[in-house]
C-alpha cells in the first residue's frame, strides 16, 4: 500500500513539473569574432531595431516564463547575452502560450553590439 502511495505521489510531482516547465534562455552565437563580456545590467532590451550601427552577435530565445515574470525574463536574456559582448538585445517577437493549465511567456531576438563600442579580439 505504501508503494502505491509513493508511486502516486511521484506521478503527481512529475505531472506538476511537466505543467510548470522550466524557464530557459538559449543563445546561439551567429556572429564572427569575439568580444569581452559586457555587464548584464548594462544590456538594453529593445523592442525596435536600433538606429545606431551595430553587429549581430547571436540569436536569443527565452521560453516558459510565468506571465507575471516579464522583468525576470528580460534579466535572464541580459545575463545570457552579456558573455557574447552584447550591448543590447533586439526583441523580434514575444508572446504567451498555453502550457497545460497555465499561460507561459516567450521571447526571441538578436543580441547586438554597437559598432562604436570597442574592437573585436
Amino acid at each position: 500500500m505504501r508503494v502505491r502511495t509513493l508511486s502516486a505521489a511521484l506521478v503527481f510531482f512529475v505531472l506538476i513539473g511537466f505543467l510548470v516547465g522550466c524557464a530557459s534562455v538559449d543563445v546561439t552565437k551567429t556572429g564572427t569574432g569575439f568580444y569581452n563580456p559586457t555587464d548584464p545590467n548594462e544590456v538594453e532590451i529593445l523592442l525596435n531595431r536600433s538606429e545606431k550601427p551595430y553587429e549581430e552577435l547571436g540569436t536569443v530565445v527565452a521560453d516558459h516564463f510565468s506571465t507575471s515574470d516579464t522583468a525576470k525574463m528580460y534579466n535572464a536574456i541580459r545575463a545570457k547575452a552579456a558573455p557574447l559582448g552584447a550591448n543590447a538585445v533586439v526583441l523580434t517577437g514575444q508572446g504567451t502560450f498555453r502550457c497545460g493549465l497555465l499561460h507561459k511567456m516567450w521571447a526571441q531576438g538578436v543580441a547586438i553590439r554597437y559598432k562604436t563600442e570597442g574592437t573585436q579580439k
